[in-house]
Parts: C-alpha cells; sequence; structure tokens
C-alpha cells in the first residue's frame, strides 16, 4: 500500500515545491521591482538643487565673491543665466540682460536657450541608452544602419568620442548636391554623403586620432530615428526629459506651442542672428533648454536613472590619448584628468549664431556650474576665478593654465 501511494506523495510534494518556488521567485521579481522604484523616486525628489537657508561664513564669502565676479561679467557684456550648485543646494542663481535685445524682454530662470554643442551630452546618451537596451552596439558600424554611407570603419565608439575622421558637414557640400534645399535634415546629410561626387575628403582614417566634429553627433542622431523609428526629438522626451521631469527642454526643430514658449534668440554685435540653413540639423546642437533643466540632466544621470553605473563609467572615460596633458573627451563630455586617468572636471561648451553655453562639474565637491549665454561673450567660458572660489586655489593652482 505504501509503494502505491508514496510516488503520489512525492508528486504532490513536488508539484507544491514546484509552486512555491515559482510563487517565491515572482514575489522576490516584484519586490525588486519596488526597491528598484522606491530608490528611482528618492534620486527623482533630489533632482532639484534647493535654496540655502541661514549659510554660515565660510559660505556667504563664497556666495560674495560668486556674485562680484557676475556684477563684472554683466559688466563686459554677459547677457544670460547661471546655475551654480554645490552638494545639492544652490550657490548662485541669477539672470542677466534680454531675451530678445530690441525688446528689452528681461531674462527669467524659465528663459531657454539654444544649446549649441552642450547638445552632445544629450545625444550621447540617447545613443548609450540604445547600447544599453542591446539595440546598437559600440562596435557597430555606420553601414549597418545606412548602407550607402560612402566612409567604411567607422564605428559608433568612434562617433561618440570624435575618433572617426570624418568631414565636418557644414562645409562640405556644395550647392549642386543641396538643389537649393532649405533646412535639410539629419538624414537628408547623411544621404548627401552617398550622393556627392567626388566624396568629401576625411579629415583621418577611422580610429587614427581625436578630431571634434558636429558631423559624428548628426550620424549619431539619424541612427537614434533609424533604429527606434521616431524623430530624435519624441525619443529624447521619453527617453531622457519626460523621466527627469525636464519640461522645458525641446529641440529646436519642434514649433508646438509648448516647445517654443520662453525662447531667447541669438545676437552678436548687439544684432539678432537669423536662422541658419543648417539649424534643422540636431544632435550635434539644437537643444533648447533651461539652467534648471541642465542641472536635473547631469543630476538625474549620475544618481542611476538613466544608464547603469558600467555605461556611465564608459561614457566618462578619456579616450583621447594622442598629446600628454589633462585635457580629454569621452562619450559626449570633456573632462580634465588626474594622473590616475579619471576626471577631476567633467564639461562641456558651445556655440552657435551668437548663443554660448557651459555646464562644468567638478564630481569630487558634488559643484555644478552651469552659464547659458544668447548674446555672444567669451566671459562664458573664463570660470577660472569660479573655480577658485568654489574649489579653493590650491587645488585650481595644479591646473590652472589649462583652464
Amino acid at each position: 500500500m505504501l509503494k502505491k501511494v508514496q510516488p503520489k506523495v512525492w508528486g504532490a510534494v513536488a508539484a507544491v515545491l514546484i509552486i512555491f518556488l515559482v510563487s517565491w521567485g515572482l514575489i522576490r521579481r516584484s519586490h525588486t521591482a519596488k526597491e528598484t522604484e522606491t530608490i528611482k523616486r528618492k534620486a527623482f525628489a533630489k533632482l532639484d538643487p534647493s535654496l540655502i537657508k541661514n549659510p554660515d561664513a565660510v559660505t556667504a564669502r563664497k556666495i560674495e565673491k560668486i556674485q562680484d565676479i557676475f556684477r563684472r561679467k554683466k559688466n563686459a557684456g554677459f547677457n544670460g543665466n547661471v546655475l551654480i550648485v554645490q552638494k545639492g543646494e544652490v550657490l548662485y542663481q541669477n539672470s542677466f540682460g534680454f531675451a530678445h535685445l530690441k525688446e528689452k524682454d528681461s531674462l527669467t530662470v524659465h528663459s531657454r536657450f539654444q544649446l549649441a554643442s552642450l547638445s552632445k551630452p544629450f545625444t550621447a546618451i540617447a545613443i548609450l541608452k540604445l547600447i544599453q537596451e542591446g539595440r546598437v552596439s559600440l562596435d557597430d558600424s555606420v553601414q549597418r544602419f545606412f548602407p550607402e554611407f560612402p566612409y567604411h570603419g567607422v564605428k559608433v565608439d568612434m562617433l561618440l568620442s570624435h575618433r572617426s575622421g570624418l568631414p565636418n558637414y557644414i562645409y562640405s557640400f556644395p550647392d549642386s548636391i543641396r538643389h537649393g534645399k532649405k533646412y535639410p535634415s539629419n538624414l537628408d546629410v547623411i544621404e548627401w554623403y552617398g550622393k556627392v561626387i567626388p566624396t568629401p575628403t576625411p579629415y583621418n582614417r577611422p580610429g587614427r586620432s581625436f578630431n571634434y566634429c558636429n558631423t559624428n553627433y548628426c550620424v549619431l542622431a539619424g541612427i537614434v530615428e533609424k533604429v527606434t523609428g521616431e524623430p530624435f526629438g519624441q525619443f529624447l522626451n521619453q527617453q531622457i526629459f519626460a523621466p527627469l521631469g525636464m519640461t522645458e527642454t525641446f529641440l529646436v526643430t519642434d514649433t508646438s506651442s509648448a516647445a517654443v514658449e520662453n525662447r531667447t534668440v541669438g545676437h552678436q554685435f548687439g544684432r539678432r542672428l537669423e536662422k541658419d540653413y543648417y539649424d534643422g540639423v540636431v544632435g550635434d546642437k539644437g537643444l533648447y533648454s533651461t539652467t534648471t533643466d541642465i542641472y536635473r540632466f547631469y543630476n538625474g544621470l549620475t544618481k542611476g536613472l538613466l544608464l547603469d553605473k558600467k555605461l556611465l563609467d564608459e561614457a566618462f572615460k578619456p579616450r583621447s590619448f594622442e598629446r600628454a596633458g589633462i585635457r580629454n573627451y569621452g562619450y559626449g563630455f570633456r573632462m580634465h584628468i588626474k594622473e590616475d586617468n579619471t576626471a577631476r572636471f567633467l564639461y562641456h561648451g558651445g556655440w552657435w549664431k551668437g548663443y554660448n553655453t557651459m555646464l562644468w562639474v567638478c564630481p569630487e565637491d558634488e559643484a555644478v556650474i552651469i552659464v547659458l549665454g544668447n548674446s555672444y561673450n567669451r566671459s562664458t567660458y573664463d570660470l577660472r576665478e569660479l573655480l577658485q572660489v568654489i574649489h579653493g586655489d590650491e587645488k585650481i593652482a595644479e591646473i590652472e593654465k589649462d583652464i
């Protein structure tokens, strides 16, 4: 009798055990997902810097020095917005001048500036997200996405790190290939490279050396559109802007009322600059944003809300190694490196049609400087005095000649 019952008993036990293990696995997966969501919510809650209340004497002195620096910058012609945050608290935030010089409409914290090349970090993160999802590989050639692209051997990692050797699209095409087309898109530019005869001469062979070139990021934005089947701006909004609460950041190609609200215009020598022929090419430029939204981007990125740490470390890894020195480039980020080849400072600037922009970060001191200008002025890039105030003379003295 026992022998007849035993298989049934063991079968029942096995079934119960399987059900238990499956159920425990589901519960565990659910618990892990909840833990992850909790972590994300806590991180998201800290994306906005808080105002310093009752600063101590040292901090108050630091703020006073920063105010004096920007008072002098304003007198030297700086027209724009600034945000400086350290350890999650606002050291300084202010607006100087006008969104439109002729109309004399004062800038506010909500004023949106064309980021110019400061758009590149966003493009790099968009591609890295696709890599994280397994939809793109760093070793993929451009021909995987655009078979007619005439430059062979160019890989995604070379585009990201400016090691492709590609020629600059802004100077590549004669009127005969443009055929009078106004405001070409990224896909137009990529298609032109496959058409034009003779093919524009590359700067160098792929992978040989670093050469900063806007074509790299034009092609990367094109790859995003090709892989996702979505407009580049839509992908950025869904995958980067919306998750980080960046409600004031849009591509120049977005003409909706929400996108054009609070946009500034670029000026040079006091004159408004009109739309450029290549304004519709994005990825290398083209984002309009605010100082606060740029802070949300960097803060959310480093809190793990967009990429896992391993892939983010790749973005911050120096990849320009031909010349000795502290200046370098990773994936979408410039950097000053230390002796151990890690980044002391991360940064990216931009210039396009009257706009000057700068994001400068010191990870060690948890300091973020964001300066956006819409009337061409070199003082936007001159951060030496600010860095001395924020980081101290001793640290800055080590690299002062290279800032």
